[in-house]
């Protein structure tokens, strides 16, 4: 493969459950919501860069909180919700960190919160009414990944107004 126009990270571990664990010991919802992306972002850089103009979109959400540093992998009081929430924060805020580190690069850099409670295998077994379509989430993602309106944007400047529960770490998105 000689170039990469366009990746899309996006990763869900569902809220209902136990805690879940890697062999290491590390949250799965953390490795697989925030880690993968971070990863495979990182490992495929080189032919983005290469690629531009070219862009990386992490799909995220607008259920956030705050992460707690002195607890990250939560093994105290854990909640899958708490756990989904703090891993999509972590995300944006990758987000931020990669935009900046790219700017000039040719690679424009966002993410987006697609659609509220799609109708997904996840959501109906967290016992939430979905509200959305799939394929409303997916218009969304591919509208951020091909729009010539979008590149060059910068993380949150396509959200003008922060949405009703949404934590104060990523409102200034």
């Amino acid at each position: 493969m000689d170039r990469l126009d366009i990746l899309i990270n996006n990763a869900g571990i569902g809220t209902a459950g136990p805690r879940q664990t890697s062999a290491e010991g590390s949250s799965c919802g953390l490795r697989s919501i925030t880690y993968a992306g971070f990863l495979l972002t990182l490992l495929l850089l080189p032919l983005i860069k290469n690629s531009a103009p070219a862009r990386i979109v992490n799909v995220s959400s607008a259920g956030q909180r705050p992460i707690d540093f002195g607890d990250v992998m939560l093994t105290r009081g854990y909640s899958g919700a708490r756990a989904y929430c703090q891993s999509k924060l972590a995300q944006i805020m990758f987000t931020i960190d990669l935009a900046a580190s790219l700017k000039g690069t040719g690679v424009t850099v966002t993410c987006l919160h697609p659609a509220t409670y799609m109708d997904t295998s996840m959501v109906r077994r967290a016992g939430v009414t979905p509200v959305s379509t799939v394929e409303e989430g997916a218009q969304a993602i591919l509208n951020l990944a091909t729009s010539p309106a979008f590149e060059g944007t910068k993380p949150g400047s396509i959200s003008t107004l922060p949405r009703e529960g949404q934590e104060a770490q990523a409102q200034c998105l």
